[in-house]
């Protein structure tokens, strides 16, 4: 019984390491992702347009 109590800790240590590489795997795509990407580039375009009008 001794190789159980000895075993569990790291079993239950990979187990959950393994559940947190899937979740922020999970978080980094999807929906929002989009929605940002579409964010960043409106601020990027309004930045180049205002770069580009002259001052007259």
């Amino acid at each position: 019984m001794e190789y159980v109590s000895a075993l569990l800790p790291p079993v239950v240590m990979a187990v959950f390491f393994g559940g947190l590489i899937v979740t922020i795997v999970k978080t980094q795509g999807g929906a929002n992702k989009t929605k940002e990407d579409a964010a960043v580039d409106a601020v990027i375009s309004r930045a180049e347009g205002a770069q580009q009008t002259p001052k007259a």
